[in-house]
């Protein structure tokens, strides 16, 4: 008599989890463009030369100085206030921590998580058009509706308000201002604003199209 062979139970796959190597080319690029970008920061002496400030003489000459000044300290500025956004964030800890949860949210829920792997949480799956829906609204919801905005908000306009107040009393004809003079020619907020976001976005875009597919 042949012994029967045991029923073959169904095997589920399990989801794999995050790619190692994903998060950490994501983060390395990243830390590649913070070092390369403090590469090019400029002497703190030169900024902070008693000498080379005066008073402007009229508003146009003052916004002359703000532009070539930030073409020339471009990096130092955007130390400054990055310094200024740390410490506001590690004095306001909850602020801190509501910021982590939701960077960490869009990166292991949305950025890196594979397309064909659905969200799946209290028994429901959501899916990916749901989840955006979801991190967006939680977005809205931790920056508008808890102290996190007032925190950064506040933070920004004391650093540019530092910053403008630097660039408009520091007399910029001592500079060396003949490598970054394209630069010069572009607008001062949109350089401001453009020129770190641009690289985050270029160095963050082939990971997270990598993550998804």
């Amino acid at each position: 008599m042949s012994s029967q062979s045991p029923p073959v139970l169904p095997i589920t796959n399990p989801q794999p989890p995050l790619p190692p190597h994903a998060l950490r080319a994501f983060l390395n690029n990243i830390t590649e463009s913070v070092r390369n970008g403090f590469s090019q920061r400029r002497p703190f002496s030169e900024l902070i030369d008693r000498s080379a400030f005066s008073k402007p003489e009229s508003i146009s000459e003052a916004t002359t100085r703000i532009r070539k000044n930030y073409t020339y300290f471009r990096i130092n500025y955007l130390t400054v206030i990055s310094v200024i956004l740390a410490f506001s964030l590690l004095t306001n800890p909850f602020s801190l921590l509501l910021l982590v949860g939701l960077f960490c949210s869009w990166l292991f829920l949305y950025l890196f998580r594979a397309s064909d792997q659905p969200l799946v949480l209290f028994g429901r799956t959501f899916s990916d058009r749901e989840t955006l829906g979801i991190l967006i609204v939680l977005s809205v919801f931790v920056v508008f509706l808890t102290n996190v905005g007032s925190v950064i908000i506040s933070a920004l306009l004391i650093g540019v308000g530092i910053v403008c107040a630097h660039g408009a009393f520091r007399v910029p004809e001592d500079l060396f201002l003949d490598d970054v003079q394209e630069n010069a020619s572009t607008g001062f907020l949109s350089s401001f604003l453009g020129g770190a976001a641009s690289n985050v976005v270029a160095s963050a875009a082939p990971i997270v199209a990598a993550a998804r597919a």
